[in-house]
């Protein structure tokens, strides 16, 4: 591709022709601001540019001023970022914006998260100038997962960029018009009525406070408060690798002790680690792949951890459900096993027992309150929280986070392998699986337990691996617009893979809804991936049949992998949903 050199603020610069004015002022450090543009992480999908046109700069020759985020660059340009005509133009666009914005700034769930509000107090705002009719529109709070308010809407339409170009769920679309316009699921349906997957991945990349997650912070202080339950807490391998920045704590550093010691120091009677229940999924899945091999069963399996994924096929391709391995995600497997096997060895009465989920992803939420998962009319998990409200609340509770000392998980639900680790990142799962699956197979320990051909953050990638005389297949896709383009292979006859696995959040869930925003820089996903695989490596034991308290519980309790017990505690079945 030809370079061409412009000047932007009297400093030249030679970038790639096409690239746009706002990318190559960046290559100078120079900050344009803006609210609708978007890179996301994939750095090939971008948002509809130019609909907001903070962005505005001045062109040599120009009448007019142009959006640099949507403006081209051409050889000899001349541009002025910071004249006085742009500077004043930015500075009315957001003060129109923030003449039809609610001015609730101390309460919204997006303070100091906000990206309007850190753009005015950048440009000095500090009164709203312009005064006139304001929308008025109910709050969407019918989910489990996700708060749609569209007073705080901006009409930047990133959500809509990722619902339907990125996740290919097409829930999210502008209506209406002109004032009326409104960005919203078909005829306004409340988002619980729609195919929504609950990804939130929406939330993610919302600039305000428009889309948010639904707050479960203060039932989680009411039953740390009752003396008549014993609440016990697990956390996602994703939280450990993000929680950190939520203190100033550069991206990719590994707070699991200090993540440990503040559950404890909140009130939590028992700290556990997600990852054992992620091992026990590999037990549970694993033995189902080898059962489906050996018998002739339905393949490729697909993989289940996932919720966002889960609703996704539930909806869109209804014909597949015998695809999808039966075994709940992890945070179920957990809740159910801490409900059963861990409120028999403690004594201690199942309507005593209230466990809660720290997880990166919004869907998590939605998926405790599934009605199919439940064992004997008890929900398998009862309040889950995003790594996000995680931090809240030891804020909250005057927590000095950095100073804590690094304590370990509670027995026997806290103990892991390097293998439920990695299933915070995307490939991690297929690589557990692998390990799995491949001594069973072969009867044989593995030479090298690290499949690297299933690692990275491309959205799909494909390997074949073999295990003893046999080639297995496997494909992993992370987004669920990649997660379509196969499940349309498996329709049309052209997949040929034994295993997939699909997570819905572009690179898993190390960037799930619920993490700390970071508005799409692969470089945070690329470190905390490094530090989930710096666990997984620092691990005496890294295969999960090799857990010595996954053997004690099948031993004491569930008997074999895949059998009667195991099948009611820890699988179950999906719903065709129109």
């Amino acid at each position: 591709m030809s370079l061409v050199t412009l000047n932007i603020n009297n400093i030249n610069v030679e970038v790639e022709e096409g690239t746009t004015i706002l990318k190559a002022a960046r290559e100078l450090n120079i900050t344009i601001p803006t609210l609708c543009h978007l890179n996301l992480a994939d750095d090939t999908t971008t948002n509809h540019p130019g609909s907001c046109r903070v962005c505005v700069v001045e062109i040599e020759g120009r009448r007019n001023l142009a959006p640099a985020c949507c403006t081209p660059v051409a050889n000899g340009m001349v541009v002025k970022t910071s004249s006085i005509r742009a500077i004043k133009a930015r500075r009315t666009i957001v003060e129109l914006l923030l003449s039809d914005h609610p001015q609730d700034c101390l309460i919204c769930e997006k303070n100091m998260h906000c990206e309007l509000q850190k753009i005015a107090g950048d440009l000095g705002i500090r009164k709203i100038k312009y005064q006139g009719k304001k929308r008025s529109n109910p709050k969407d709070n019918t989910s489990y997962s996700i708060i749609r308010d569209f007073d705080k809407c901006i009409l930047c339409r990133r959500c809509e960029t990722m619902c339907n170009d990125v996740q290919t769920v097409g829930v999210l679309s502008a209506i209406n018009r002109g004032f009326e316009t409104t960005i919203s699921p078909a005829f306004q349906a409340p988002m619980m009525e729609t195919k929504c997957t609950f990804c939130g991945q929406c939330v993610a990349v919302c600039p305000t406070g428009a889309l948010t997650e639904v707050n479960y912070i203060s039932d989680v202080w009411d039953v740390l408060n009752d003396p008549t339950k014993t609440v016990v807490v697990q956390t996602a391998p994703a939280i450990r690798a993000a929680l950190g920045e939520e203190f100033g704590l550069e991206a990719g550093t590994l707070v699991t002790g200090k993540m440990t010691a503040a559950l404890r120091a909140l009130g939590f009677n028992q700290v556990f680690d997600t990852d054992f229940a992620a091992d026990l999924t590999i037990m549970e899945e694993a033995s189902e792949f080898v059962h489906r091999l050996e018998h002739g069963g339905r393949l490729p399996m697909l993989t289940s951890c996932c919720p966002g994924w889960v609703k996704f096929f539930e909806h869109d391709f209804p014909d597949l459900l015998d695809i999808p391995s039966s075994c709940k995600s992890p945070q179920q497997m957990f809740g159910a096993i801490a409900k059963s096997y861990y409120a028999q060895k403690m004594n201690i009465p199942v309507k005593d027992i209230v466990v809660v989920s720290v997880m990166p992803c919004l869907a998590k939420k939605y998926e405790a309150a599934r009605e199919e998962l439940t064992v004997d009319g008890f929900r398998d998990v009862d309040i889950v929280v995003s790594t996000r409200e995680l931090a809240i609340m030891i804020k909250e509770a005057g927590i000095d986070f950095n100073s804590l000392e690094d304590e370990d998980f509670d027995a026997p639900l806290g103990e892991s392998t390097g293998a439920g680790t990695i299933f915070g990142v995307t490939g991690g799962v297929m690589e557990a699986a692998l390990r799995t699956a491949a001594e069973w197979l072969t009867k044989t320990p593995l030479d090298n337990i690290d499949f690297g051909v299933v690692r990275g953050l491309e959205g799909i990638k494909e390997a074949s691996v073999m295990v003893g005389d046999l080639e297995v297949k496997v494909a992993i896709a992370s987004g669920l617009g990649n997660a379509r383009k196969l499940l349309e292979k498996i329709q049309s006859g052209e997949a040929d893979y034994h295993l997939i696995e699909i997570m819905a959040c572009p690179g898993g869930c190390i960037d799930g809804g619920g993490q700390p925003y970071i508005h799409g820089d692969s470089s945070i996903l690329e470190k905390r991936m490094k530090a989930i695989y710096s666990e997984d490596s620092s691990k005496t034991i890294r295969k999960s049949h090799e857990n010595p308290y996954i053997k004690q519980l099948y031993d004491e309790y569930l008997g074999e992998p895949y059998g009667e017990k195991a099948h009611k505690l820890l699988h179950t079945h999906y719903i065709k949903r129109s």
